[in-house]
């Protein structure tokens, strides 16, 4: 604790450098053990460091060990990095107005969604329960096998054979 209240007050470099020598590889060990590669966890350290020197006023003994401090910063850090690299990129997005939709471009709509919705109401029940509720209803394979109470394989069978079939009805000879 001496440590942070000496970076707080006085910006004690040295005192800095003695936390950092000490933590850095605890930290490191520790997001690795969670799950981070060598270069992501080296990444959250130099982090953990920085937020440590930066934000050292936040820390409040009466809630925590420094330790613990650290620790739990490391974490919400490596959180936060693993989100970073797991987010899909967003593609690319128009500026201005979006074009206007052409009356036969709408007719064309209107009319796959007719053929989609034959499609489905030609589907076994069961399948069309599976395909409303995954691609409808927005849930996952294993969300709808805890619901249903079917096998996590009969689910993905289901769905692959009512796929297979609304590709037939939805075919350009349809």
């Amino acid at each position: 604790m001496d440590h942070i209240v000496r970076i707080r007050t006085r910006a004690d470099k040295a005192a800095f450098a003695e936390l950092f020598v000490y933590f850095a590889p605890r930290i490191k060990a520790f997001l690795i053990r969670s799950g981070a590669s060598d270069a992501l966890a080296e990444e959250c350290v130099q982090d953990v460091m920085a937020t440590v020197w930066q934000k050292s006023h936040q820390f409040d003994a009466s809630r925590a060990s420094v330790a613990t401090w650290i620790f739990t910063i490391s974490r919400n850090r490596m959180i936060d990095a693993l989100r970073k690299v797991r987010r899909p990129e967003p593609e690319e997005l128009p500026w201005g107005p979006e074009p206007d939709v052409t009356p036969l471009e709408t007719l064309a709509l209107q009319q796959d969604a007719a053929r989609l919705s034959a499609a489905m109401a030609g589907l076994p029940e069961k399948q069309r329960k599976l395909i409303e509720s995954v691609y409808f209803g927005d849930r996952t394979h294993s969300q709808v096998a805890e619901e249903t109470g079917l096998p996590l394989g009969t689910i993905k069978s289901r769905i692959r054979l009512a796929l297979e079939k609304l590709r037939h009805s939805m075919g350009p000879t349809g």
